[in-house]
């Protein structure tokens, strides 16, 4: 989020000496937002939410350049990143799906919330052979469609009549606030293109007001599926990099850890331990301190994303022949 600030607000990003830009100093000043007082210091959130909240009473041609300024540079930094020859990049996103896609045929498939616009998780299961049901048709143009989250891919026999048995390596991608390829087009259909430009981008641009615009098609319908899988049992929910800064998705988590008897909850942050220790203001980050205190099923691991990933077992399913030498093992007492 600092980086964006950066990028958006100063004219030499990427330096140590930084520089406001004439543009961002007349949009601050207009708006009268002050980095030192505003209580969020350099956060482009905040500074994007006084802008929108300005151009609900007020009509300044500035302003509406910044603001679509900012969001073009931010459609830009979440996209340009990612190196198409790089084979080296995205090694933790590769480890971190391929150790969790790997389950039994009768397990649901994993289904992977997140937050993040870019294409990190699509193009690390591209580089490993893995499917990623993201909600969006399997034709082109590729519309989205909730019912495609109710479908599946099986493996059918040659001959015979068996319906097949599932795939491996399918799960489930759902982008709660857009992504960098996601369009909206005029009649309201969303779909996948390469290069969206940043008013008909399907994004929920960083702002307090994401709470209202996670209640628009298709957010509604990928939140909605958010809240259903806490409350679902047996559910190990796997928290990783999330500040809890958004209420909207932290409330809900909170609630299933009080009523949720079947729910593991799993928080993976590199400040995790300063995070727990100091509160820093959070009331999420206190209460699930607290709850883990207290013996609930709260987990707090102090790491970083790659570092986890390597941390989950390789576990593998067992061929039938892999699970009768097991048995027979188990039975005789051999190992």
């Amino acid at each position: 989020m600092w980086t964006l600030w950066d990028f958006c607000v100063n004219a030499n990003p990427d330096t140590d000496d930084r520089i406001t830009s004439s543009a961002a100093e007349a949009v601050i000043d207009v708006i009268g937002y002050d980095s030192s007082t505003e209580g969020e210091g350099e956060n482009i959130e905040a500074l994007l939410s006084r802008c929108e909240a300005f151009l609900q009473v007020n009509k300044n041609a500035d302003v509406v350049s910044f603001v679509t300024a900012s969001k073009k540079m931010i459609l830009e930094k979440c996209s340009e990143f990612i190196d198409p020859e790089n084979t080296d990049q995205l090694a933790a996103h590769r480890t971190f799906l391929h150790r969790l896609s790997r389950r039994r045929a009768r397990d649901s498939r994993l289904k992977l919330f997140t937050t993040n616009y870019d294409l990190c998780f699509e193009t690390a299961a591209a580089r490993q052979g893995l499917v990623a049901l993201d909600g969006f048709s399997f034709t082109q143009p590729r519309h989205f469609d909730p019912r495609f989250f109710l479908y599946d891919i099986v493996r059918r026999p040659r001959a015979g009549d068996d319906v097949g048995t599932p795939l491996e390596g399918v799960f489930h991608i759902l982008k709660l606030h857009g992504s960098v390829n996601w369009m909206r087009e005029s009649d309201g259909e969303v779909s996948v293109v390469a290069n969206p430009d940043p008013d008909s981008a399907c994004l929920i641009y960083p702002a307090k007001g994401k709470y209202q615009q996670s209640y628009v098609q298709p957010h509604l319908e990928l939140v909605s599926q958010y809240f259903s899988a806490l409350r679902e049992p047996n559910t190990c929910l796997i928290v990783i990099g999330f500040g809890f800064n958004d209420d909207h998705l932290s409330e809900p988590i909170l609630a299933a850890v009080r009523t949720n008897p079947h729910l593991r909850l799993i928080i993976v942050n590199p400040s995790a331990r300063e995070l727990a220790e100091t509160h820093k203001d959070n009331k999420f980050w206190a209460t699930l301190f607290e709850l883990a205190g207290q013996g609930e099923d709260v987990w707090l691991i102090d790491a970083n994303f790659g570092e986890f990933s390597e941390m989950i077992p390789d576990l593998k399913s067992l061929t039938p022949a892999q699970r009768l030498t097991r048995d027979i093992k188990q039975i005789s007492g051999t190992k």
